[in-house]
């Protein structure tokens, strides 16, 4: 039997519910409102503060006022005060220096290099194959001394060196080189295209497959499968995966790599702001049943932490080394600016397959075998043979398999 609604409890009905409703967006509103004021109220204070010190230092600073560079220290200084140790600022030319050498557009001369501390000059740490370089004879344990008229004593650090060597495809730079025999020498060349690796395999020890993995950059994964396909046919028993000093800039080319040595599974999560997880890659069942090692240090970061927390919880990899840097996160592509610039950020935290973080804390190695302060002056000295963590790393491998 079907009941009727008198009209007086249905008019009842629809006014509790137009409360309800009402109440819910008062709420919902006052809320987005208090937090609109206060966001308005902190941008008024930020902006009235820097028109304050600008308004006192125009009227009375002696020197001259250089717009661009207050404007770039400007915007740095505000994403360093923002708590995220991982973002990034990029002055318009270093983001076009960034967006010129991954599209091929600006390049080099074809080396590696790092300051060294004890000359203040570049060394060279790297030739790379069919580049200008290579072509006029430079050497791996060479130094730069000079970029055109500028000494390279002169230069900050690494970086700037780098940017220095960058130029149009076809242009010239002059360099001063002193030979690893100490031989002063000068060079003009002309900047070419050529392939920048980032993985270096090569057969050690007792069938041992040492691989050098510079960096994950966009072709990286490409070329980590291949370097471990040919060392296997070449009889590779066991595996060193050299991560020493990797930024492990791309995620995605970490994951790649990963995943080609570990078995089925979650490989790593990431994490939002408000909690939410989201996979970022599951394996297939290509892996590698060998024993295998990871070295790691202080500069092991990003991406390379990845690749070496995957293969310790999922292929039983041992990790070597030292702890490693503790950036587990994710990173925004670059937000270009109306100028040219451009800003990098932290937008959310990476897990690994266990749903555990290592940023900040950074990964404890397995067999700890720091570098001495005298080892960490002659890094770059060492060959593959003579490199003191890689000979603890094989010394590892045989305790690993008994």
């Amino acid at each position: 039997m079907n009941k009727k609604i008198s009209l007086g409890v249905a008019l009842t009905i629809m006014l509790i519910a137009m409360a309800v409703t009402f109440s819910v967006t008062m709420a919902f509103s006052m809320n987005m409102f208090n937090n609109s004021v206060t966001s308005v109220k902190s941008r008024e204070r930020m902006y009235n503060k820097l028109s304050e010190v600008d308004r006192y230092v125009r009227a009375n600073e002696y020197f001259e006022i250089n717009e661009d560079t207050l404007n770039d220290t400007i915007a740095s200084g505000y994403v360093l005060g923002i708590s995220d140790r991982y973002a990034r600022y990029y002055s318009a030319q270093s983001y076009n220096e960034l967006v010129g050498t991954q599209s091929g557009r600006l390049m080099g001369i074809g080396v590696d290099v790092v300051k060294d501390a004890s000359s203040s000059y570049a060394r060279i740490i790297r030739v790379y194959d069919n580049s200008p370089a290579a072509e006029i004879g430079l050497e791996e344990g060479g130094f730069i001394t000079s970029i055109g008229e500028t000494s390279l004593r002169s230069l900050a650090d690494t970086s700037a060196i780098k940017s220095a060597l960058l130029g149009e495809e076809g242009s010239t730079v002059t360099i001063g080189y002193l030979t690893p025999d100490r031989t002063e020498e000068s060079y003009t060349i002309t900047r070419a295209n050529y392939t920048v690796g980032t993985v270096f395999g090569q057969m050690i020890g007792n069938n041992c497959a040492y691989i050098k993995i510079d960096d994950f950059a966009a072709n990286t994964g490409t070329e980590f499968r291949s370097t471990v396909d040919s060392l296997r046919g070449q009889g590779a028993e066991s595996f060193i995966f050299d991560l020493r000093n990797n930024a492990g800039t791309s995620l995605n080319a970490a994951l790649i790599a990963a995943d080609y040595c570990v078995p089925s599974g979650l490989i790593a999560q990431s994490q939002a702001k408000d909690g939410t997880t989201e996979d970022l890659r599951v394996s297939d069942d290509t892996s590698i049943s060998q024993p295998m090692i990871c070295l790691v240090n202080g500069s092991t970061a990003g991406g390379a932490e990845l690749f070496a927390n995957a293969l310790r919880k999922m292929g039983g990899a041992a990790l070597v080394g030292s702890a490693t840097a503790g950036q587990g996160v994710v990173l925004s592509e670059p937000q270009s600016l109306s100028d040219g610039s451009a800003v990098v950020i932290t937008v959310g935290l990476l897990l690994d397959n266990e749903g555990q973080s290592w940023d900040g804390t950074g990964l404890t190695p397995d067999v700890d075998d720091a570098l001495t302060s005298d080892e960490q002056s002659s890094f770059y000295n060492f060959t593959v043979d003579t490199d003191p963590q890689i000979q603890r790393a094989l010394t590892t491998l045989q305790s690993m398999a008994g």
